[in-house]
């Protein structure tokens, strides 16, 4: 069966087209054919790849929509040298990641009219990614035309949060309206605490987690017998924890100052909030940890230090206090799992994190933490640690994928 995924986001486009057969592989299989863009600074970068060895990368006019963009991208996958099939006909399903589900759909679903009507009612709670994975459908419908697809939503894995973690302390009128807590990042959060459980040889039924996504978006989720009991996402992807731009949570009574004293307007807040807070808000360098780390080392340029390192120390700070949370949920904790873009790759926020739970007895295998990046997943905690650390890259693709599959096979 070919599975084609897109997952789309609000300034990139990641798609990967998966050859699997009558069983689901224990382990991720690759992509036979992948492409990305990114839109930044007025202009869209290409990059397709198949599993042939074949490439291409390419920018895009500026000019161009960014319909168009996709449509060009996916257009590869039958034409052109990086292609991988010879037709579109040769797709067997296409799945789609779904930030955001509303109280209506948490389970995967095949798309209908009344599907994309409910995604498109909650595109205010994620105006940014809803609406271009509503563009992602009409697209796969212009050139694909019948083939099923499915939505597959990020809220999902949340869904068995307990009333207590999923209502918000203010009227109970605002939950019947739907303002709840709803949680992200929940696709990958479910893949890496079923790897965490393959990789440590245990019954996932068994295990207290704690998985940390810490990318430009960050949340953290407590998992107990498999499930979601707590996560630091809420009612948007706003809440929680410090990220790239965003801020995190903050005092409601700053927002109703800026609004009485400063007459800030609504769409100012979100501005700030969303895309100038966090990592670039307080260092005024970037929203990129890469760049933060190397800015606080940079004697230099002493302003810029100063500034990078309380980014840096703020993250932190935010994420110990996160995590220290999710385990008094948890009552407990087995494993604490890394992920995503700064969770896989910097090895200086991971030992600075767990620094401060040696109190649990949890050490980490510095020669093993230093391996930055890492090629396959694996423990990264001492032998004799009493709670294992992890580093599982990201892999919301194949976890779309494979609910696709299990779908397509059950109709």
């Amino acid at each position: 069966m070919n599975v084609l995924v897109l997952n789309s986001g609000s300034s990139s486009q990641k798609s990967c087209l998966y050859e699997i057969g009558d069983t689901l592989p224990d382990d991720p299989p690759d992509c036979i054919w992948e492409g990305k863009i990114e839109w930044a600074e007025g202009k869209a970068e290409s990059s397709i790849k198949n599993s042939r060895g074949a490439s291409r990368k390419e920018v895009l006019p500026s000019a161009g929509s960014r319909g168009n963009a996709i449509e060009r991208l996916l257009l590869s996958l039958w034409s052109g040298e990086t292609h991988a099939i010879s037709s579109p006909s040769e797709i067997d399903v296409v799945g789609h990641r779904v930030v955001h589900g509303g109280p209506q759909y948490f389970l995967p679903a095949v798309v209908t009219p009344e599907v994309k009507s409910a995604i498109e009612s909650v595109s205010v709670f994620a105006p940014l990614h809803n609406r271009a994975e509503l563009q992602g459908m009409e697209i796969v419908a212009k050139l694909l035309g019948p083939v099923p697809q499915i939505a597959v939503f990020d809220t999902g894995f949340h869904r068995t949060m307990p009333l207590a973690a999923k209502t918000y302390p203010g009227p109970y009128e605002w939950f019947e309206q739907g303002i709840r807590r709803y949680g992200f990042h929940g696709i990958n959060h479910q893949y890496c605490a079923h790897r965490a459980a393959q990789l440590l040889g245990k019954d996932l039924n068994s295990l207290k987690l704690v998985t940390c996504h810490l990318g430009n978006g960050c949340s953290l989720a407590a998992i107990r017998e498999g499930r979601s009991v707590d996560t630091t996402m809420g009612f948007t992807p706003l809440e929680g924890l410090m990220m790239g731009t965003r801020s995190g949570s903050v005092d409601p009574g700053i927002l109703t100052y800026l609004m009485r004293q400063q007459h800030w307007s609504g769409e100012q807040l979100d501005t700030v909030l969303n895309q100038k807070s966090g990592l670039l808000g307080i260092s005024g360098i970037s929203s990129d940890m890469r760049e933060i780390l190397a800015a606080s080392k940079n004697g230099n340029e002493p302003v810029k230090m100063a500034r990078a390192k309380l980014a840096l120390e703020i993250y932190i700070h935010r994420l110990r206090s996160g995590i220290g949370a999710m385990i008094a949920v948890l009552g407990g904790i087995d494993a604490l799992v890394f992920t995503a873009g700064v969770g896989e790759n910097s090895h200086e926020v991971r030992a600075a994190v767990c620094d401060s739970f040696a109190f649990l007895g949890l050490k980490l295998d510095s020669g093993k933490n230093a391996q930055t990046p890492m090629h396959n997943d694996q423990v990264i905690s001492a032998s004799d640690s009493a709670v294992r650390v992890l580093v599982i890259h990201a892999q919301e693709d194949w976890m779309i994928a494979k609910e696709c599959w299990q779908l397509k096979r059950a109709h």
